[in-house]
Parts: structure tokens; C-alpha cells; sequence
């Protein structure tokens, strides 16, 4: 059993951590989430100029080819110094490559994934209805009707990061009512943000600032048949492999954070002093360090086994949910803990670590709350569903 990367992942992780240091350092990550209302371009530029739009996009689609483990070491390094801001890669990542790479038909992936791995496609995922969080199936609401040419869009969605400078929006639909089950009778559409009838409000928010995130309401908005992803009706059943990837990277990106987390805690415990000499002497603050360092073991390994399964194929859903919860707490305790150690420096928006902290905390709460994760395993081990 060999814990360790294989030398091509080891060297492709230190140049992205290289790249990290010299490109997007944290002073400048700091300075692009404070400017709150405007989405960082340059950040977008310097990844299509790194060619990070193309990991996981296979090299004869202009891709720079790698699997799920590479994509989540660059997810890794990328969250280190970004925080949430790596988002701005990682959204067109899912929405973008991911989805049209395993739904799309031969004519959308030699369309599409060439501007993607070229950093000329921007995709923002729209699946969150109105009041409905969690609860997709229950609370869909937008509906998607046959008409000559296409389908009608109505309805709303909300939290769709980045769709106000997105190209395209990855929309799930209810294509047909007169279904049995919840999970039945919906269709995922790849709809051009500049259709008739499609409306982007932006949305404030605690973290991840300047990446935006918005609601997104469809009025008569007409879909032609070519934007539709896949089998009408059979989208909860194409998307559920595609959830578990997500839940993996929310868990590389945790990972990044932890890393800066304790990157900056152990820098300041090395520099600060006080009472006669440098804080990083104090027992209590040294089980802070040591109980991050802890986090951020258990956490990679949990992240490489859930990567190394899904880049074999293996199922893989309850480890990417146990992943997704167990990091996503590791990491927002850990940026809680950073900040106690920084005193009111952590406080402080010229440091890191309230931005890492503000970050962290939605990762508890999407793509899925770590309540209804909790749920999800319990059922798994053979316990009644409790939903």
C-alpha cells in the first residue's frame, strides 16, 4: 500500500505551488476579494495563461489532459493562497468541462471544450431554487415546456456564482409533472446567458466577494434543442456521478485553506512576541497548531482516496460525502482557530485568515448541508431515511 504521489502528480503539484507564489500570492487575493463588486479578470487571464482551464480537458479538445487527482491537487494549491476565489477556476471546471464532457453530444464537446480549455468560456451552475437549499427535488419549481424549436424556461434560481459574467448557465428543469417520483421527468439545459427572457441579479454575501453570486430568473426564456445536455427528462440520473466530483473538489479546496490556515498561524507564532519572547512558546497556542496540523493529515488522505477511486471509476458517494463534511468543518475550524492565534490581527481584513474563515463557512453549507451529509451516511450504514 504506498501513501505517496506518483512523480508526475509530485511535479505537477510543486509547479502549480510555484506558480501560486509568484502569480497570486495572498496580498493580491486579498486585494481582489475586497473590491467586492467587481469580478476578477485578471485572475481568470492568468489561469487561461497558466492553461489551468484545460486540466481534465482531454489534449484533442486543446485540453491539457490529467484526471480527478490532478484536477484536485490544482484545486489544492490554487485555495492555498486564493481561498475561495479558486472557485473562479472551479466553476467552469464542473459546469463547464465536467458536464459537457459526460452528457454532451460529440457535436457540444468539439463546440465547447475547446473554449473552455482555452479560457475563452465562462459556465455558472444554476440549480438552486428559492427557498429550496437542499432540497432540489422537493423545491423544483422552474419548468421547461416543449414548444416548436426548443423549451420555454420559468422560473427562478439562486446562488449561481458567477453567472452574471458567465457565457452559459448549467440549468436543471422540470420537463415533465406527471411523474411518479421527485427525481423524474428533468432535463439539464446549457443555456446562453444572453437569451431573451434570462435575467442576472447579483447578490451580496459574507465570503468569496468579488466572484459574485446571483439569482437567475427565467421568463418564457426559449431554449433550443441543441442546449439541452443529454436525455430530456433523465437528468437526476447523469448527475449523480458528476456530484460526487464536486463533493471532492469542495474537499481539495477545504484542504488549501488548511494549508494557509496553518502556513500563516505558524509564521506569526514564529514573529509575535510577547511577555518576553515569541508567542509560539505557549502550550495552548501549540495545540492550536497541532490540532490544524492534525486536520490537515487526515483531511489529504481522505481526499486522495475519494480522487484515486473516482479517477478509477469506483463508486464512490458515501466517502466523497464523508470527505466533503469532514473538510469542510476541519477547514473552518481551523481558520476559526488561526484567527484566535492571530488575536485581532486575525480580526483584521489585512490578513488572511478572516477571509479564509468567511470563505470555509459556506463550504458547510453547499452543494449540500453537512446536516443532510449526515443523513445521507446514516442511511447508507442501514438506518431508516430521516427526510
Amino acid at each position: 500500500m504506498d501513501f505517496e504521489l506518483p512523480e508526475e502528480y509530485r511535479s505537477f503539484r510543486d509547479m502549480v505551488r510555484r506558480w501560486v507564489n509568484s502569480e497570486v500570492p495572498k496580498d493580491w487575493a486579498r486585494a481582489l476579494e475586497k473590491d467586492e463588486h467587481h469580478y476578477p479578470f485578471a485572475l481568470w487571464d492568468k489561469f487561461t495563461e497558466a492553461g489551468f482551464h484545460g486540466v481534465g480537458i482531454a489534449e484533442d479538445y486543446d485540453g491539457q489532459g490529467g484526471d480527478v487527482v490532478m484536477q484536485m491537487l490544482l484545486a489544492r494549491e490554487l485555495a492555498r493562497s486564493l481561498g475561495g476565489l479558486a472557485w473562479i477556476w472551479g466553476i467552469t471546471s464542473f459546469a463547464g468541462s465536467k458536464s459537457i464532457g459526460l452528457y454532451g453530444s460529440a457535436e457540444q464537446k468539439a463546440k465547447y471544450l475547446p473554449l473552455i480549455a482555452t479560457g475563452q468560456l465562462k459556465a455558472a451552475i444554476a440549480f438552486t431554487e428559492p427557498g429550496g437549499g437542499t432540497d432540489l427535488l422537493g423545491a423544483m419549481a422552474t419548468t421547461a415546456d416543449r414548444v416548436d424549436g426548443g423549451w420555454r424556461l420559468n422560473g427562478e434560481k439562486i446562488w449561481s456564482s458567477s453567472a452574471h459574467v458567465a457565457d452559459y448557465l448549467l440549468v436543471i428543469a422540470r420537463s415533465d409533472r406527471g411523474v411518479e417520483k421527485k427525481h423524474q421527468g428533468l432535463t439539464l439545459f446549457w443555456v446562453p446567458t444572453k437569451t431573451p427572457g434570462v435575467t442576472i441579479t447579483p447578490l451580496a454575501k459574507l465570503g468569496m466577494r468579488s466572484m459574485g453570486s446571483c439569482s437567475v430568473h427565467f421568463e418564457n426564456a426559449l431554449v433550443a434543442d441543441e442546449h439541452v445536455l443529454g436525455e430530456p427528462d433523465k437528468a437526476w440520473y447523469m448527475l449523480l456521478p458528476t456530484l460526487n466530483n464536486e463533493r471532492i473538489m469542495v474537499g481539495a479546496f477545504c484542504l488549501g485553506v488548511i494549508d494557509g490556515v496553518l502556513e500563516d498561524a505558524l509564521d506569526y507564532m514564529k514573529q509575535r512576541k510577547a511577555f518576553g519572547g515569541i508567542i509560539g512558546r505557549f502550550q495552548s497556542l501549540q495545540h492550536y497548531v497541532a490540532d490544524i496540523a492534525t486536520m490537515q493529515k487526515t483531511t489529504e488522505l481522505m481526499l486522495h482516496y475519494c480522487a484515486h477511486k473516482q479517477s478509477r471509476g469506483e463508486n464512490v458517494g458515501v466517502e466523497a460525502n464523508m470527505l466533503k463534511l469532514m473538510a469542510s468543518e476541519n477547514a473552518n475550524a481551523a481558520a476559526d482557530m488561526g484567527i484566535q492565534i492571530l488575536g485581532g490581527m486575525g480580526y483584521s481584513a489585512e490578513t488572511d485568515m478572516q477571509r479564509y474563515w468567511r470563505d470555509s463557512r459556506l463550504w458547510r453549507i453547499g452543494p449540500i448541508t453537512n446536516e443532510m451529509v449526515r443523513n445521507g451516511i446514516a442511511e447508507s450504514l442501514g438506518l431508516p431515511r430521516s427526510f
